[in-house]
């Protein structure tokens, strides 16, 4: 079998006396699409977090483009070339324009000169539908606006893994179905791809797997048809009850 983009073994994370994640084992393939869901705090977020070390595990072992992620600087700075982040809050610096806002991870994540990381900043910003926006500050943009952009960074570097964060959690209702749908152009070009998500609707149309998480565990994993149609976890069947009102 191939080795797979992402190995967790064992992985687990405190914070103080609470635990949020406990015992994870998890692998994710190259190519695929895993959605994570659960109630809040049942550790998402923790667990895609852990995986470019933006927090730091505890105990097991996470292996990322065959790399392992431990305490040393290089490993981290390698696992971090191959991992775009988005973040549910856009995270982008307010200082920069939009073009230079994804100039930079490329130049300093590469080492690429600011003339070709502009072009290739354009040609992201183009993809994602926001090239006319390049001049702007962070402020000028609608939410859409700025999630897009934020994954028009994230793919600046070139990333083989992309993690999203509750992506459309922070926008209005009606910019969700714009960034769902960069999203989707993203899944279907092959990448792998990790979404913590409660949008059952892009799970079902994108995801290769549905994994549902409850306090710090994962409790069911499942193909989208099986995992909507006939979970097995009565954790499951209850959290899917009430995002999806039966």
């Amino acid at each position: 079998m191939a080795e797979p983009a992402i190995r967790m073994r064992g992985v687990v994370k405190r914070f103080g006396g609470f635990t949020a994640l406990d015992g994870i084992d998890l692998d994710v393939a190259r190519g695929e699409r895993l959605v994570l869901c659960g109630p809040s705090g049942s550790g998402k977020s923790t667990l895609i977090r852990c995986i470019n070390r933006l927090d730091v595990h505890d105990e097991g072992m996470i292996v990322v483009e065959g790399v392992e992620l431990g305490d040393e600087d290089a490993a981290i700075r390698a696992v971090r070339r191959e991992v775009g982040m988005v973040f549910q809050s856009f995270n982008l610096f307010p200082h920069l324009t939009v073009l230079e806002n994804c100039a930079l991870p490329r130049m300093r994540a590469r080492g690429t000169p600011r003339a070709e990381a502009e072009a290739l900043a354009r040609e992201q910003l183009s993809r994602l539908r926001v090239a006319d926006q390049a001049a702007k500050y962070p402020d000028a943009l609608s939410g859409g606006q700025k999630q897009r952009v934020a994954i028009a960074r994230a793919l600046c570097i070139e990333p083989r893994i992309m993690l999203f964060d509750e992506p459309t959690s922070a926008l209005d209702p009606e910019m969700v179905g714009e960034v769902l749908e960069a999203m989707v152009m993203l899944a279907e070009g092959g990448m792998t791809m990790i979404c913590v998500t409660h949008e059952m609707g892009f799970a079902r149309r994108v995801a290769d797997r549905v994994v549902f998480m409850e306090g710090g565990r994962i409790i069911e994993q499942a193909p989208p048809e099986r995992f909507f149609s006939a979970p097995a976890a009565a954790q499951t069947r209850r959290f899917l009850g009430q995002v999806l009102g039966r």
